[in-house]
């Protein structure tokens, strides 16, 4: 799904200036952002778990949960990025049942990466 072309007529885009913290591991967060133009670190303690460009989302557990944020978002370049809150979510999830399926994707696939990491030093640990 094509989340520049969705969003491109967003009337409330946030920018971010490089090494801007967008926001914090252990606060709560009420929007997701959709990376319109830049990049995006999202780090877990100290850790980079991955690099988000134009057309990925981020933050997108808060609009899933009420639970505080689970990673730091950090632009590393200047960015441009749409918010969308959870009436927004709501109405996009109903008007378009294809961006629910695309953010579980994102979800499912930032999962399995993470448990891919978790493991890999586990599999070395059993191979001596």
């Amino acid at each position: 799904m094509d989340l520049r072309s969705l969003f491109a007529r967003s009337d409330n885009v946030q920018e971010f200036q490089a090494n801007s913290t967008i926001f914090a591991e252990g606060t709560p967060g009420d929007v997701m952002y959709v990376v319109l133009d830049g990049e995006v670190e999202l780090r877990v303690r100290d850790e980079v778990l991955e690099v988000a460009g134009p057309g990925d989302i981020v933050g997108e557990m808060a609009l899933i949960d009420v639970k505080p944020r689970s990673a730091t978002a950090r632009a590393i370049s200047d960015c441009h990025l749409a918010p969308v809150d959870e009436l927004r979510f709501l109405y996009l999830v109903h008007d378009t049942p294809l961006f629910a399926l695309h953010v579980m994707r994102v979800l499912a696939d930032r999962l399995r990466r993470m448990n891919a990491q978790w493991r890999a030093p586990q599999r070395l640990e059993t191979l001596r």
